[in-house]
């Protein structure tokens, strides 16, 4: 499977928007957010509680998550909970996925060297 580059309805190339997901996962900050956020939505104090940082800090990076287009924030009157955009992580997972049969056969090559020196022994 191969990720299909081409332009979308907003103006802005796949390639681009993928590159922009994956800066925003490049922090672990960030990626502990996704990874709450994956077990259901959170307002942005709860997503903040196991983090030794400020709010505002916390804000910034639900901020980056929005803008790479991983995370949403709704409107319900005052609570604004953060949801995990499925069809976003699904795009990073199909780039991911197309590599998966390389990295299949060097864990394949490591099993049969492991099991070549076990046998030496």
């Amino acid at each position: 499977m191969v990720v299909d580059l081409a332009d979308d309805a907003d103006g802005f190339a796949d390639e681009d928007r993928l590159s922009e997901m994956f800066a925003a996962l490049a922090n672990p900050t960030r990626r502990a957010i996704v990874a709450r956020l994956a077990e259901g939505e959170a307002s942005v104090n709860e997503l903040a509680e196991p983090f030794d940082m400020t709010l505002p800090a916390i804000s910034r990076h639900i901020r980056v998550l929005e803008r790479a287009g991983l995370i949403s924030q709704a409107r319900r009157a005052q609570y604004r909970p953060c949801v995990l955009e499925g069809e976003a992580i699904g795009q990073v997972s199909a780039w991911a996925e197309q590599y998966r049969h390389i990295w299949d056969e060097r864990f394949d090559r490591m099993d049969d060297y492991l099991n070549q020196i076990r046998n030496e022994d």
